[in-house]
């Protein structure tokens, strides 16, 4: 070849080398020394260009093309150089003819940003895409002889952006918030089904124990029903599992198929080809040991599996575990909710069906008691009336509090109506309001009433409206301690607006969103009862808004609160019912002020003195002093009028501090203290009675409503004497009074004694004495001393006479097991039933546990454990050497006290020097 020639492909690249080398002559373009001036113009111009450009020149349409051309065609190149197009690229020579030939014929160049071709340029046929631009290519004369070919491959941009489509698409469906899993799966196979060129077909199964579970497929592999499992058990999966790479993913092991065609022919692509790959993933979860479930996608038959390729359906697999963990937890969140809607079902109908039952019983209690109170013929005397009203007012609360279940559970269940009536609403207000001024004037506080007449009548449910007023009063009544409570009724063009406003003691903004809830009461608030039940406020909020009304409340932490009920005009217009109003009318104004007047019956201030000429006999316990706290006025009624009658001398208090400061003025013989009560709770009172060395031996007897095993335990584990549940029989209370005082006065005029010591690092010697010689020494303080038991049925005390022996032991955890070994050994000597000695151990175990944990700064690092055995009577002393101090969280096991008091007579006496907890049993009584 001449040197005019090379240097024509000179500058070329590897391309250019490659067509010097060429043998021309043997192409349709002939020797390049007859090129015309124009065809080597063009060459220059597509071997200069670092864009990939392709000339095709002559009736063959020969191909000259540049570096970074031949690395679009792949292995076609080198071939193609010299050659005809339409035989390199006969594949897709039917998409590129049409624009080869409008270059050719129009002499006008054309672009196309993404045209989709058909290669086979890396073995397989191949979707690829192109930003094509054509142009006329002239000769010498001006004619148009062949095409200009610019071009880059797009191929990845083009299948990116449409990828990323369909996980955006699938990430949309992923809220979970709107359909269960299966309805999950079966939009995201949906989704997915629109978008074939990259995933011909897919198959979710989600995993179920040991069994994968297909929850949906996409629409491709129809017509082939058996060629994908529908449930795969896992113990023993099965060739077709194992086929599909199943196992291994459930594993989460990703799993490649390649005989895809073999059992599922499926045509896909855009030439529909048949899909020969497909991929077994595991759909991640949030244990790493166990997947979610299993995505089976097919892999296009004209994309190459590259990474690219591999980390998409990665994400994809990502995108349908997302969805379906949401679909889950919204599937787990609705059924507990649905739990719990039918939990409140059945607690609304259990209220309204118990509330039912309660009113004839009712009925038949307030019918005769009223009956007797207002009897001309046969009047009561004074004594006795004093006891019917008692009973008659706490049964007419009964049935108020009845009256407002009922009311609250048809509301919840969405059974109650609005009885409405055309009224005059500024009188009923103004009347209802008045009905509380005693009671509020009682309390010291000004009732202000602004409530002008209003334009029209109001249509409302006279009852509803009753009770929406009657318990905001009652609210503000309750914790207002100073200044007014204004009530106001005024109105604008849009509603008509009651205000009750109180300058109480506020409420914190925390509890301000709850307010309305059921039951919802603010802790620690002062208020003048810790009676209620905890609804008023959310009825007052369910009656506004069946009247079509709504709540509206601003309050200050010490400055006071504000309620607004507003009623729209659209509602307060509403057509106003006919016929008898509803009975009922004015009740609950009147029971909630007669409740009102029992929280300011405060006690006078002095004692109750006993009535000599009534009651029993006089015993060594007569004169004694009970103080009595308790925030119910008839309960302190009632206590006192029933202690008095049995000689006993009875101060009452309302609250715990006001029992605190009585306590410090005249030392009772005995407290009787009430759980719930403002200002200060009667645990409260009994942590700071046996925080005080003065008091920490005074007697303590809890009454309160809160029944069951936590609350005696929480009482009994403060140093309670004893617990007592109302309701009470009279006879009970009585005889554990007096079992209470007898118990601290035989403390006092016991002789105080404590074990022999023994050195803490030994182990204990047993120490056994037989009466009269006593196995304790003497000690200081007579409170820590065992106390001694009231005589029972007859049986005297008489301990000792049997067995008197006693141990010192290290305070260590490891000293229960050696206490419990020494007290089996001296008790099984005396052939103890075996229930009642392993019943004993385990309290006395507890006993010690409780000692160990509870010394605190002791003065001596022991427990000592003293045994007496007498005629048919154990008893176990436990005494450590420390201060009392409440049992840090992480230690307390909750069941301490409970065991010792379910397994014998247990007493706390608890001092500076140290705690002696006692137990008691009779012995041949397994209980």
């Amino acid at each position: 070849m001449t040197r005019p020639s090379i240097d024509l492909f000179s500058g070329g690249g590897d391309t250019g080398r490659l067509m010097a080398e060429l043998d021309w002559a043997r192409t349709p373009l002939g020797p390049v020394s007859g090129w015309p001036q124009s065809l080597r113009a063009a060459v220059r111009l597509v071997l200069s260009s670092r864009y990939p450009m392709l000339l095709l020149w002559g009736d063959d349409f020969s191909q000259l093309y540049n570096d970074a051309y031949s690395t679009l065609i792949g292995d076609k190149h080198p071939a193609a150089l010299g050659n005809d197009v339409r035989v390199t690229l006969a594949e897709g020579w039917d998409v590129l003819a049409p624009l080869i030939e409008q270059a050719m014929a129009t002499g006008v160049a054309s672009w196309v940003p993404a045209l989709q071709l058909l290669l086979e340029r890396a073995g397989y046929r191949e979707e690829a895409y192109f930003s094509v631009s054509h142009a006329p290519a002239r000769d010498d004369e001006g004619r148009t002889v062949g095409v200009f070919t610019v071009c880059s491959e797009v191929t990845e941009q083009v299948v990116g952006d449409r990828r990323l489509r369909l996980l955006r698409d699938l990430s949309v469906l992923g809220d979970g918030r709107t359909v269960d899993v299966d309805a999950t799966a079966a939009r995201l196979i949906d989704t997915i089904d629109s978008h074939p060129l990259d995933v011909p077909f897919a198959a979710i199964y989600l995993r179920d124990g040991t069994v994968l579970r297909r929850l949906a497929r996409a629409s491709g592999d129809q017509g082939h029903e058996g060629a994908l499992p529908d449930t795969v058990e896992l113990a023993d999966p099965g060739p077709v599992a194992y086929a599909w790479g199943l196992p291994d993913a459930a594993e989460g092991r990703p799993t490649q198929v390649t005989d895809v065609a073999d059992r599922l022919p499926l045509p896909a692509g855009p030439w529909g080809d048949l899909v020969r790959t497909a991929l077994a993933l595991p759909l991640p979860s949030g244990d790493e040991d166990q997947p979610l479930g299993v995505l089976l996608a097919g892999v296009s038959p004209n994309r190459g599996l590259d990474e690219a390729y591999r980390s998409f359906d990665q994400l994809l697999a990502q995108q349908i575990s997302v969805a379906l963990r949401n679909a889950q937890e919204y599937e787990e969140e609705r059924r507990r909710v649905e739990a719990l809607a039918e939990l409140d079902r059945v607690k609304t109908d259990f209220f309204a069906n118990v509330s039912h039952e309660f009113r004839t019983p009712l009925t038949l209690m307030l019918g005769p008691l009223a009956d007797a109170l207002t009897d001309a013929t046969a009047p009561l005397a004074p004594v006795q009336r004093e006891r019917v009203e008692t009973a008659w007012r706490n049964a007419t609360r009964l049935l108020t509090l009845v009256n407002s279940l009922l009311t609250f559970s048809s509301l919840e269940a969405g059974r109650a109506r609005s009885d409405a009536r055309a009224v005059d609403l500024s009188a009923l207000t103004t009347e209802l309001a008045g009905v509380f001024r005693a009671a509020v004037e009682r309390a010291g506080l000004t009732l202000e009433v602004a409530c002008p007449p209003l334009p029209r009548p109001v249509t409302v449910d006279p009852v509803n409206w009753e009770r929406i007023v009657t318990n905001l009063l009652s609210n503000a009544l309750k914790y207002t301690f100073i200044g007014r409570i204004r009530v106001t009724l005024d109105t604008d063009d849009e509603e008509v607006r009651l205000t009750v406003a109180d300058t109480g003691i506020g409420i914190g903004d925390q509890d301000l969103p709850k307010l309305f809830e059921r039951f919802h009461r603010v802790r620690g608030a002062r208020s003048r009862s810790h009676e209620g039940t905890g609804i008023g406020l959310a009825l007052v909020h369910e009656l506004t808004r069946l009247e079509g009304g709504e709540v509206r409340v601003a309050s200050r932490v010490g400055v006071g609160t504000t309620f607004t009920v507003a009623l729209p005009w659209s509602a307060a217009r509403r057509t106003a019912l006919t016929g008898p109003p509803v009975d009922g009318r004015g009740d609950a104004a009147r029971a909630a002020v007669e409740e009102a007047m029992g929280w300011l019956a405060e006690p006078d201030g002095s004692g109750t003195e006993p009535d000599r000429t009534i009651g029993p006999a006089v015993d060594e316990l007569a004169g004694s002093r009970i103080l009595v706290a308790d925030d119910n006025s008839d309960m302190r009624a009632y206590l006192s009028r029933l202690l008095t009658g049995q000689g006993w001398r009875v101060r009452a208090v309302t609250d715990g501090r006001q029992a605190l400061d009585e306590i410090h003025r005249e030392r009772p013989d005995l407290v009787l203290t009430d759980v719930m009560m403002p200002v200060m709770d009667g645990f409260d009172l009994l942590r700071r009675l046996r925080a005080d060395p003065a008091t920490r031996a005074l007697p303590v007897l809890v009454l309160s409503a809160r029944a069951g095993g936590e609350a005696s335990v929480e009482g009994l584990s403060l140093g309670a004497d004893d617990y007592l549940v109302k309701p009470f029989a009279a006879t009970e209370l009585i005889a554990r009074i007096q079992a209470a005082v007898r118990r601290a006065r035989d403390r006092i005029a016991a002789s105080p004694a404590t074990v022999d010591a023994a050195p803490a690092t030994t182990r204990p010697a047993a120490v056994t004495a037989s009466a009269p010689a006593p196995a304790v020494e003497p000690v200081g303080d007579t409170s820590v001393a065992p106390a001694a038991p009231a005589d029972r049925n007859g049986l005297g005390d008489g301990l000792g006479d049997v067995l008197d022996v006693g141990w010192a032991y290290p305070s260590a955890p490891t000293s229960a097991a050696m206490m419990r070994r020494d007290v089996r050994r001296t008790l099984g000597d005396l052939d103890v039933d075996p229930d009642v000695l392993e019943d004993l151990l385990l309290a006395a175990s507890e006993a010690m546990n409780n000692a160990v944990e509870h010394a605190q700064r002791p003065s001596r690092p022991e427990v000592r454990v003293r045994v007496q055995v007498g005629v048919g009577l154990v008893r176990i002393s436990v005494r450590d050497f420390g201060t009392w101090r409440d049992r840090r969280p992480a230690m307390d096991r909750g069941r301490g006290a409970l065991l010792m008091t379910a397994y014998g007579d247990v007493r706390l006496v608890s001092t500076l020097e140290g705690t002696t907890v006692t137990i008691e049993r009779r012995l041949g009584d397994p209980a």
